[in-house]
């Protein structure tokens, strides 16, 4: 078979950091080729590095059997050869239309040819069966409708190979076959497609080829048919990997958290539920449900009605800082945009939301690097420079740096919205030791989450949410995938 796109012995450093080592990688056409990894192993850099964005520091990269260098991305997609970002890069301020043909636009004459790009996006959405309007900002869409513009304006682009970054890291189950039976599409036609994900059930069902990397090191190479997703995640993470979740215990009897009728205007309505110390309590449903709206409002983030009581006493409304005076704080699904400050570094980082505590007359920078070292040693925060901005870490390092700066306010709740999303499974498997860890010393953590495995491996309890209200709760043998499924339908649990 041809190869169209290929690295030839590979390495990338930056400055005294080697990041990749001698890696050899090729991409046929018709194929989909599935890149995996921890966080950390050095795939955004790879892929990276195949579309032009940074140049190699030693080997080649070869388009059609010669090589070539890439001045930037612009002239590797006027090669054929398009990325599809984890990271949006899309213009929050445009509209949706605007995005899709930055740079490319259609003119009639002088001028835009508007009603020709407005219908290629409409188009173009259609193909994903998206329902998004071309003239809305993208600032007012959920994260998964610009995951799917991004997709969008990447088909446009009509590219010989395709690189295609986490894509469904954000999607709806249903979002991510209608971008699945894309890819089919696209194969047939004989594009080379990159695919790279920490769903490995998605490796195994639309992969030709697999190739792992690990610290910068191809570690395995083989057709997808050979390898078990076992297999696969123990040549990420380089050891055999036992049970991914942990045992569960008993949480408490004492009622550390009342909510009561706790209305979210346009997206909640008369949620009530309890929380016990000790105890891991899902929230589960679909994409639009309200459970990060609930939560939001919860902590004081929106506007809400309703009564919320921690520890017996009653919590003032919309006061983000009465909640966490109260022993109350969220860790939000959005670490990018919400979570961190991307141009800081680490100890700036960890320590701003107790900032109380490291100030007296000034800033006590001793006490602010002490903690930096107990939170990544307890967090295994993998980071070649302390100093370094917190936006070039992997997705995984920024998740447990998010965690750190969280638990530094010293919580008896943790709310923890999507934990481990777009984070690889060795990542995974120490949040979710993490979390059972806090709820075995008595802390009481809310964990919502879009994977179902995940919302039922963690657990006690589970609250399934349908349509802005709460459909039921699951306990015990009865948290199973068909029964959350049926309420988060709308079905009524004990009638099914």
């Amino acid at each position: 078979m041809s190869v169209i796109l290929a690295l030839d012995r590979v390495s990338k450093s930056f400055g005294p950091i080697r990041v990749l080592h001698e890696v050899s990688f090729d991409l046929c056409p018709g194929e989909v080729h599935a890149l995996i990894g921890e966080n950390g192993a050095g795939k955004s850099t790879m892929m990276k590095v195949l579309a032009g964005y940074i140049a190699p520091t030693v080997g080649t990269v070869l388009r059609d059997g010669e090589a070539v260098a890439f001045p930037s991305s612009r002239e590797a997609e006027a090669a054929g050869i398009v990325m599809i970002h984890q990271e949006f890069n899309l213009a929050p301020q445009l509209t949706v239309e605007e995005n899709m043909f930055l740079g490319r636009e259609k003119k009639r004459g002088p001028f835009l040819d508007k009603r020709a790009m407005r219908a290629e996006a409409r188009r173009l959405l259609d193909r994903l069966d998206c329902p998004v309007d071309p003239d809305a900002r993208v600032r007012e869409l959920s994260v998964p409708a610009r995951q799917m513009v991004e997709i969008a304006r990447a088909l446009g682009r009509d590219a010989r190979v395709l690189i295609m970054d986490e894509p469904t890291a954000v999607l709806t189950g249903r979002e991510t076959d209608i971008l699945l039976d894309q890819i089919d599409r696209l194969r047939a036609s004989g594009t080379a497609i990159l695919y790279t994900s920490h769903k490995l059930d998605e490796v195994a069902r639309i992969s030709d080829r697999v190739t792992v990397l690990r610290d910068g090191h191809v570690t395995l190479q083989a057709p997808t048919g050979d390898l078990s997703q076992r297999r696969m995640a123990e040549a990420m993470v380089g050891r055999e990997l036992s049970d991914l979740f942990p045992p569960k215990t008993d949480p408490g009897a004492e009622t550390v958290l009342e909510v009561a009728d706790l209305a979210v205007p346009g997206h909640v309505e008369a949620a009530s539920f309890t929380l016990r110390r000790g105890e891991v309590l899902g929230f589960a449903g679909l994409v639009g449900a309200g459970r990060t709206e609930l939560m939001e409002g919860l902590v004081g983030l929106r506007p809400a009605t309703g009564h919320v009581r921690i520890m017996g006493k009653a919590l003032p409304p919309r006061s983000v800082r009465a909640a966490r005076e109260a022993g109350l704080v969220y860790l939000t699904e959005d670490r990018k945009e919400k979570g961190l400050l991307l141009g800081k570094n680490l100890r700036e980082n960890l320590t701003l939301l107790a900032l109380d505590r490291f100030t007296k007359l000034r800033i006590d920078r001793r006490a602010e690097e002490a903690a930096l070292d107990r939170a990544i040693k307890t967090f295994d925060i993998r980071a070649g420079d302390r100093e370094m901005a917190a936006g070039t870490l992997s997705g995984g390092n920024q998740q447990k740096l998010l965690l750190a700066k969280t638990m530094l306010a010293e919580p008896e709740i943790v709310v923890i919205d999507e934990p481990t999303r777009g984070i690889d499974i060795g990542t995974k498997q120490q949040i979710y030791a993490f979390i059972r860890d806090l709820a075995a010393s008595g802390k009481s953590v809310i964990v919502v989450s879009s994977e179902l495995p995940e919302v039922i491996g963690l657990s006690d309890r589970v609250c399934v949410m349908a349509r802005g209200r709460i459909a039921g709760e699951l306990a015990g043998a009865r948290i199973t995938e068909a029964a959350i499924l049926r309420l988060a339908m709308g079905y009524d649990e004990e009638a099914a």
